[in-house]
């Protein structure tokens, strides 16, 4: 189906640079010849004492559309939507934060001032959602910014009321809604199916890592009381104690800099809770703070194979210190646990991501909006210690199952990667006029299956422009597609 998409039979020149030709029947017109734009502020006063349905930013970007809120917590002037309203964001274009808005049939219904919004006129509003979201239209958009500052980008409401778009007859844009609402339930259903396994794998992982340093690898194994009600039985040769008397008694465990200031280009690399994660303990992902503002911390720097654990924001992720941060530090969101000798750092490491040690410490973590461990429970952790032997061939075996699944984790999220950006190269070749789907989407079934919601979100999955392998992404199409 998707391979028999042809070009139209006759193009023209649509008198925009970089819109190029158009399909001959398509007029080329302002948007807001075809769509009304339509402000009505209220202030946040009028809001107090209400529920609101409020399309803000983060809301768009989360969910897609709006969010019920106090009007209570609302304290800037807002756009009231009275009908299905397009809203299209001037705040950094090239992350397409658009959504067409319905108003809430209960609730008063307010968006925020950095949505310009239009209202549909002689097109069709879920059209214009796709058109917008293309990607030639946010680059196009995101070409005209005119702030300085790269996270913080604005384009001028004009440029979007006036921008120049090819638009095609109503019954057409019908066609091309029904065509890619089709094939978007579609990937997304396959995308769904990809996402539940790899929080399967996940789960399982997690399981092999547990089940490892907390029982060994000998089923056969002698257990012992642990004394610890959430260690429940231990191997009887292990050892129980606390996780400050398996680390360096000359590199305690610590947090560090409390107030490191912005980052320098300059200075010394400060590693913070989100650092943890795995793949972002990295040079390239740190911020730097100025050598005075560190110098007064020196008993916080990292040394090889050192833990970082995060304590605030993402508690509970930990990652061992490569060679190029030695010399580094930490920011009081993330905490050092220096193993002793006979401690094998990479055994130990293993131990603290496990969900038992994690569990224990979360469940004492404090904190409403930024939740963070006691640096005092972290010390005290308590912790099981097989042989230094058996630390080893522990790990090992952790890191063969991890290398296992890695492999089919990053298989899966590269298919949902090909899957996403082969979606947004077909939304913009449809509503550019480069496909014609006019006989594809007559005979598609009037009605679509409804999916349920979950995590797809449209930004680009730490792909590269040009990185697509298109042969994969055949295979893929094929198989979801069809």
């Amino acid at each position: 189906m998707i391979h028999d998409l042809k070009p139209y039979p006759a193009y023209k020149d649509s008198g925009v640079p970089w819109l190029g030709e158009v399909p001959e029947h398509w007029e080329v017109k302002r948007t807001d010849h075809v769509m009304l734009v339509r402000k009505s502020l209220i202030q946040p006063q009028e809001l107090r004492d209400k529920l609101v349905c409020h399309f803000s930013i983060p809301n768009v970007q989360k969910f897609g559309t709006g969010a019920s809120e106090s009007g209570d917590s609302i304290d800037s002037a807002k756009i009231r939507l009275f009908e299905s309203t397009l809203l299209v964001s001037r705040l950094n274009p090239r992350m397409g934060t658009i959504t067409f808005a319905k108003p809430d049939p209960d609730l008063m219904t307010v968006c925020s001032t950095e949505f310009v919004p239009l209202v549909p006129r002689s097109c069709l509003g879920h059209f214009a959602n796709y058109a917008f979201r293309a990607e030639p239209i946010r680059l196009e958009l995101n070409s005209r910014v005119d702030s300085a500052t790269k996270s913080h980008q604005r384009v001028s409401p004009r440029d979007i009321e006036k921008l120049d778009l090819a638009w095609p007859p109503i019954p057409e844009q019908s066609a091309i809604i029904h065509y890619l609402d089709y094939i978007d339930q579609r990937i997304r259903h396959y995308i769904r199916t990809k996402q539940k396994l790899i929080k399967l794998l996940e789960e399982q992982k997690k399981a092999i890592i547990h089940q490892a340093v907390t029982r060994g690898l000998d089923p056969n194994v002698r257990l012992k009381p642990s004394g610890v009600e959430w260690l429940g039985d231990v191997p009887e040769h292990w050892e129980v104690t606390k996780l400050h008397r398996i680390t360096d008694p000359r590199r305690p465990v610590m947090y560090g800099i409390v107030l490191p200031g912005p980052s320098v280009d300059d200075g010394v690399f400060i590693v913070k809770g989100g650092n943890c994660e795995p793949g972002r303990l990295r040079a390239e992902c740190l911020s730097r703070t100025t050598f005075d503002i560190e110098g007064k911390y020196a008993r916080s720097r990292l040394n090889k194979d050192d833990i970082v654990y995060a304590i605030r924001g993402s508690i509970g992720a930990a990652e061992l210190v490569p060679i190029e941060l030695v010399g580094a530090n930490l920011t009081q969101d993330a905490a050092r646990i220096a193993p002793c000798a006979g401690i094998l750092p990479k055994w130990l490491l293993y131990f603290v991501q496990s969900k038992a040690f994690f569990s224990k410490l979360d469940a004492g973590a404090v904190g409403a909006t930024i939740r963070g461990i006691n640096i005092r429970d972290l010390k005290r952790a308590d912790v099981i210690v097989p042989p230094t032997s058996e630390q080893f061939v522990i790990a090992e075996h952790l890191e063969a199952e991890n290398e296992r699944f890695a492999f089919v984790i990053g298989r899966a999220h590269r298919e949902i990667s090909l899957l996403r950006e082969y979606r947004t190269r077909l939304i913009a070749d449809v509503v550019t006029g480069k496909l014609d789907v006019r006989e594809a989407a007559a005979n598609l079934p009037e009605e679509t299956e409804v999916m349920e919601t979950f995590d797809d979100s449209l930004a680009e999955d730490g792909l590269e422009n040009g990185e697509i392998e298109d042969e994969q992404a055949g295979k893929i199409e094929d198989e979801v597609l069809v």
